[in-house]
């Protein structure tokens, strides 16, 4: 079914997989952002949801701030919000409620009063960047036409962008872009072309199908086993969990000792050599007392020498995994019909 391109292009009707192959120029995007913050950052607050708040969370592991850093999915902002914080406020439609909510806070809650945060937003249109621009806040534009889950590399670079102009991080765009000049040769053995019986990534789709992926990385990797885990949902409208070492084996490793091994579940590790030398330790000697227990797990090791290497590959390998997932259910990975629906419900 797989190296069948009719099919193939039948189900992926938005070309999903196309959008997935080209990723490595979402990473290129030079929005140009230019800013000078008005007081000294001590706190950077991302508020997005979704895969509005995917690229904040890989930016939390790569390339790190100089300050503390949290990203908040909810509708309220958290009581540390001051005058000294930077709110992004994230939405890729512009008009996702909670990203709203937080906006609203930050901009117009009298609850702050002189605690007033500085806020930049990031967004494809909608209501968010109309008010950004109304009130003359600085932004950033996104390319529209997409699904959020696929444009993490336009939110990550514009999330660069915002860190570098506000002197958070130094170095990080130029390191994006040759990790992902690196990436465009590796996406090659992962494209539809590609057949099964050489092509990874259809592979483990194979293995997904008909069970319920469980991602695990350690915390390096943990933005792309959560990207995974998106991508599973949405693409393959598949149910997906992912968690973290070490705190996996402080309570769901004994989740597994009881029940049968043949439970309906496909284990996935990914794995970096850049983590923590006791975090490696954990996977292997937590994979061989789980033996019998669960099913093996599929081990992906991270390709590249760098973390920006790592992650940029390891969810481009994810959204392939995914889109291949969902070809397998006989699905069009793109539309997300039933999320539109609960939108449309909320706002009544």
């Amino acid at each position: 079914m797989l190296d069948d391109l009719k099919y193939i292009h039948e189900k992926d009707v938005q070309d999903a997989l196309g959008i997935a192959e080209k990723q490595t120029e979402q990473y290129a995007h030079d929005y140009a952002f230019s800013w000078e913050p008005p007081r000294e950052i001590k706190q950077v607050i991302v508020a997005g949801m979704g895969g509005s708040g995917l690229a904040a969370k890989a930016a939390k592991s790569w390339p790190g701030l100089n300050v503390p850093y949290d990203v908040v999915q909810e509708y309220d902002l958290p009581e540390s919000v001051d005058a000294h914080t930077l709110v992004v406020c994230s939405s890729f439609s512009g008009n996702t409620e909670e990203t709203l909510s937080a906006y609203a806070q930050a901009t117009e809650s009298s609850t702050l009063e002189d605690r007033r945060p500085m806020v930049v937003v990031v967004s494809s249109g909608g209501t968010l960047l109309d008010a950004a621009k109304k009130s003359n806040l600085p932004y950033v534009t996104l390319p529209a036409g997409y699904q959020p889950r696929m444009t993490f590399g336009f939110q990550l670079r514009a999330l660069l962008e915002i860190y570098q102009a506000a002197g958070l991080c130094s170095g990080a765009i130029a390191e994006l872009e040759s990790a992902a000049a690196w990436l465009k040769q590796e996406i090659q053995e992962w494209l539809p072309i590609v057949p099964t019986s050489k092509n990874p990534a259809k592979q483990l789709a194979q293995e997904c199908m008909g069970k319920s992926p469980v991602i695990y990385s350690g915390p390096k990797l943990f933005p792309a086993a959560y990207k995974w885990k998106i991508s599973m949902n949405e693409n393959a409208k598949n149910v997906a969990w992912c968690n973290v070492l070490p705190e996996f084996n402080h309570n769901e490793f004994l989740g597994w000792t009881s029940h049968p091994t043949s439970k309906p579940y496909t284990v996935i590790d990914l794995r970096s050599n850049l983590e923590n030398p006791r975090v490696q330790k954990r996977f292997e000697i937590s994979d061989r007392l789980l033996s019998g227990k669960r099913p093996a797990a599929e081990v992906v090791e991270a390709r590249g020498d760098s973390l920006a290497k790592q992650i940029v590959w390891t969810v481009a390998l994810g959204d392939f995994v995914s889109l291949y997932l969902a070809l397998l259910n006989g699905l069009n990975p793109t539309p997300v019909d039933l999320i539109e629906k609960l939108k449309g419900e909320m706002a009544k």
